[in-house]
This record gives C-alpha cells, structure tokens and sequence, in this order.
C-alpha cells in the first residue's frame, strides 16, 4: 500500500478541531479517521494509518508521552505532526526529542496543516514505491522509460505536461485526484498555476487518446480519475 494512500489518524479531544481537520483533509483526498485521546489512539493505530496529527495537550495521556510510546515500546516509525498551543523553543525541542516529524502551533491555517501533511508524505515515502517501466491499461500503453504512449500500438505524441499527468493517473487507476492534488505533484516549483491550466491539459489528452478518452473522466466537485475500460 502507497504511504500517500494510507489513513491519516487525527487525535484531539476537541470536537470540533477533530471535525475541522477530518473535513478539510478528506476533501483534500485523504483517508482520515479520528481519536478523541492518545489511550484510544494507540487502540485504533494499525499498518493501514501512515501518519498521525497528534494534539499535545489532552486529558489523560498527552501527545508527546503518546509519541514516546510508540517511539520507544511500539518502535513505530509512522510520521507525526504535533498540533499545540504550546509553541516555546523549549515545547518544540521536546517535540521533536519524543519523536515528531513536525510540529504546527495553533491556532493553525487549514491550508498549511495540509502542506504540511504532504510534505512529511512525501518525505517518508520509501524508494521502493517506484513505479514500473510499462503501464498496459486497456488498449493504451504508456513507457515510463521513453515517455511515449501507445493506444493499439499506434504511437501518440504528448506533451511533457501531458505525459506526466496521463502517467501520474494511469499509475494509480481508481484514485481521484483533484486539481490542487495534480498542481502540486506536477507544478511544484511553478509560482502559481489556475485550475484552467490543469482543464486545459486534461482535454488534451482525452483528445488524443480517441476511443480510450473514456479512460479518463471527471467526477463532478472531486477531481479526475483514470479507469481502463475493457
């Protein structure tokens, strides 16, 4: 399983910061799941969750004993981002000595936690999620290696831009991805790029693809998602 795939786990024992966070990253494209204390934290955690936002201060176990736990007796390496109104020098060296990865300040921008959170999935995601020489996906092949696409053999010329985001989806058939999800995984060092910009591209390929457009659609108010159909 892809890290960027696995559930984010959300523990606060605010109500409404646990609401907030779930909603913003869900429509951001993540899997979330949340806990109301560090004690049920550590009963839900699994191999499925690949990263944890983790409140500091909280009623019976607090984040930073939370994080030695699993640091020091689960010997868990799953990425954790401390959320806390705690923001001293002092607050984020021992954050970071029980074994954070980041530490955001409260209160805190929905945008930057989200930032954030891509950032440290990024960070952790191991080499060996490199992606294969040779995607076959219905009658459409596309070679990684010499970045050329092939639908019933015949040879088809895109774009730098378009192969990048045809192999990108076609690399993950099923998983939505949305606008903001392609600017940043393909426009990471542009200032800034509309949403147009990725439309424009996407009916480009879909052109070009001919018979095997149906490959790549749109889900209203979601993203674009790639399917090969039979």
């Amino acid at each position: 399983m892809l890290i960027m795939e696995r559930k984010i786990l959300i523990v606060d024992d605010e109500a409404d910061i646990r609401e907030i966070l779930q909603f913003n990253l869900e429509n951001a494209g993540f899997n979330v799941e949340c806990a109301s204390s560090a004690e049920e934290a550590l009963e839900k955690l699994s191999p499925e969750h690949g990263l944890i936002l983790l409140d500091v201060m909280m009623g019976g176990m607090s984040g930073f004993a939370m994080a030695e736990v699993l640091r020091n007796e689960r010997n868990s390496s799953i990425p954790i981002i401390f959320l806390t109104a705690k923001s001293s020098e002092n607050d984020l060296l021992t954050g970071f000595s029980s074994g954070g990865d980041d530490y955001i300040p409260k209160p805190f921008s929905i945008q930057e936690v989200i930032a954030r959170v891509r950032a440290v999935l990024r960070r952790m995601a191991p080499v060996e999620e490199k992606l294969p020489d040779m995607l076959e996906c219905g009658r459409l092949k596309i070679d990684l290696e010499t970045k050329m696409a092939y639908v019933d053999g015949e040879k088809i010329t895109f774009s730098k831009k378009e192969f990048e985001i045809l192999a990108l989806l076609a690399s993950h058939p099923g998983k939505i991805y949305s606008r903001e999800d392609l600017i940043n995984e393909l426009w990471k060092d542009a200032p800034y790029v509309l949403d147009r910009t990725v439309d424009v591209h996407i009916a480009r390929i879909r052109s070009k693809l001919g018979e095997c457009k149906v490959y790549l659609t749109n889900r209203s108010g979601y993203g674009y998602i790639f399917n090969p159909v039979d």
